[in-house]
């Protein structure tokens, strides 16, 4: 039996096509850089996919290359994108626009333990975006599913914030590709990670989220 027969609502994170500051490996936080040719193809690509799953509710981050991801959707199922600020990228301050080389030479103590001067917590972002969840699937009817356009390391966070897992443990959470999704179930017990970084072959992730390269906090 699938989860959807199971029973329940069902979460779809889907992480934004490519950018230009995507492949430049740039910090693109609450920077509003649109999809690039290839960001919207695979868009496009990916919205053929998922509107199979026949979303209940589609919603997005404001910045437009989560929302231009979001309408590839939207148009082929005849649904609205809502819109949620709280569901935009974590917020990189004064690394936003550099690329990862960049940082790692000027702020080498701050790239390897992720944070970014004047940047957000990781913590503040999990909260942030798991209440903007739980505030849309409310609006979403039993075997519904809600589709979450969004970014790569606000998806991860909120994934991890609404799984109930111990901060130490959310680096065990790989990042999402471009225009990749995670699927959560809801059930008797709470969310469920069903799905993660679906959609594509596994490849190199380029996103605002830590570099697999740096190493982790201690």
């Amino acid at each position: 039996m699938s989860e959807a027969q199971r029973g329940g609502r069902r979460v779809v994170f889907w992480r934004h096509g490519q950018t230009l500051w995507n492949v430049e490996q740039r910090f693109q936080g609450h920077t509003d850089i649109p999809l690039d040719e290839t960001g919207v193809a695979q868009a496009a690509r990916a919205a053929s996919l998922l509107a199979s799953l026949r979303p209940s509710l589609i919603v997005s981050s404001h910045l437009r290359r989560a929302n231009d991801t979001a309408r590839a959707l939207a148009d082929l199922v005849g649904l609205d994108v809502r819109v949620d600020k709280d569901l935009r990228e974590r917020g990189g301050g004064e690394w936003e626009g550099l690329t990862r080389a960049e940082i790692a030479a000027g702020w080498p103590v701050q790239y390897a333990e992720w944070e970014a001067p004047g940047g957000e917590a990781v913590t503040d972002v999990a909260d942030r975006v798991a209440v903007a969840t739980r505030r849309w699937v409310d609006q979403v009817e039993d075997n519904g599913l809600l589709v979450i356009a969004s970014h790569g390391a606000a998806s991860r966070l909120g994934i991890a914030r609404l799984l109930g897992l111990p901060v130490e443990l959310w680096s065990s959470l790989g990042g999402l590709g471009n225009c990749s999704w995670s699927v959560l179930h809801e059930g008797r017990k709470g969310w469920r990670l069903v799905e993660h970084n679906a959609g594509t072959l596994p490849e190199p992730v380029n996103s605002d989220d830590r570099p697999e390269s740096a190493p982790a906090a201690t």
